[in-house]
């Protein structure tokens, strides 16, 4: 069996930046352990499979499989998924994606780029001691928390977000959680790295999910609604953020870098 597959380097400006994620339409779902071992022979941060939606709500039905396991929320792969289904029809300005839990996400194109509505994650502050311990950071400004497993540690500034060097076992270990550092930027408003070793990914090059969570926080502490960010990953992504009642709207660029067929035995 031949399968479509598209990588796209999502919320980059050009190739061999931002968050790779491979993007795989199917005419029907196969069994999950066999998408999982397809998110493995890829080995990237996310693997998006999507079918059309039959229920109506939806252009598609969306799924993201990680090397370890299928996740609840992930942006860059949804971003990459609407640039391979909006770049294949010119007539479209906006694709609909339902989701298993996380409802109904969109992509629509604006300029070069695109558009991406998540719901909105507001964390809550809570005392994330271990965490904390696991990045190697001290005198975090704050630390808060969201039942979708999402850990986050505010840090005074770009510098102390760059420098952190997190024990990526002891990570591990506290579960499958998104564990978010974050702080105001040098030369964006705010900066982040996110890290996810217990779905198999150390650090996550640029995480849209992770923005959903990060998005309401900086928003009420800014005092305002939109503004910009980075992504200090080694390869790095920049991103426009906007809360919007009870989305958060991030922009972005895709390049795609490889077209062909997984050759499915």
């Amino acid at each position: 069996m031949r399968l479509p597959f598209t990588q796209v380097d999502a919320f980059a400006d050009e190739a061999f930046g931002g968050n790779p994620a491979a993007v795989m339409p199917l005419s029907s779902w196969l069994d999950d352990t066999l998408l999982l071992k397809i998110a493995q022979e890829n080995n990237l941060s996310e693997t998006a499979f999507f079918l059309p939606d039959e229920t109506g709500e939806a252009d598609f039905e969306l799924r993201w499989f990680t090397p370890a396991a299928e996740i609840a929320l992930c942006g860059h792969a949804t971003l990459a998924s609407g640039h391979v289904v909006l770049q294949s029809d010119t007539a479209l300005d906006r694709v609909r994606f339902r989701t298993r839990r996380s409802g109904v996400l969109e992509v629509a194109r604006e300029g070069t780029g695109y558009l991406m509505a998540l719901p909105a994650l507001a964390p809550a502050p809570k005392p994330l001691p271990a965490i904390v311990a696991a990045l190697g950071v001290t005198d975090p400004v704050e630390t808060l928390w969201h039942d979708g497993g999402y850990a986050v540690v505010v840090l005074a500034d770009e510098a102390a977000v760059r420098a952190c060097d997190p024990d990526q076992r002891a990570l591990a270990a506290a579960g499958r959680l998104l564990v978010i550092v974050t702080a105001p930027g040098d030369t964006t408003d705010i900066v982040s790295r996110a890290f996810t070793p217990g779905f198999g990914i150390d650090e996550d090059p640029v995480t849209g999910g992770a923005h959903a969570v990060i998005v309401p926080y900086w928003a009420a502490r800014l005092e305002r609604d939109a503004f910009t960010a980075w992504q200090a990953s080694e390869r790095g992504g920049r991103l426009s953020c906007r809360l919007a009642d009870d989305r958060v709207v991030l922009g972005g660029r895709c390049v795609t870098v490889i077209e062909g067929a997984f050759l499915l035995p």
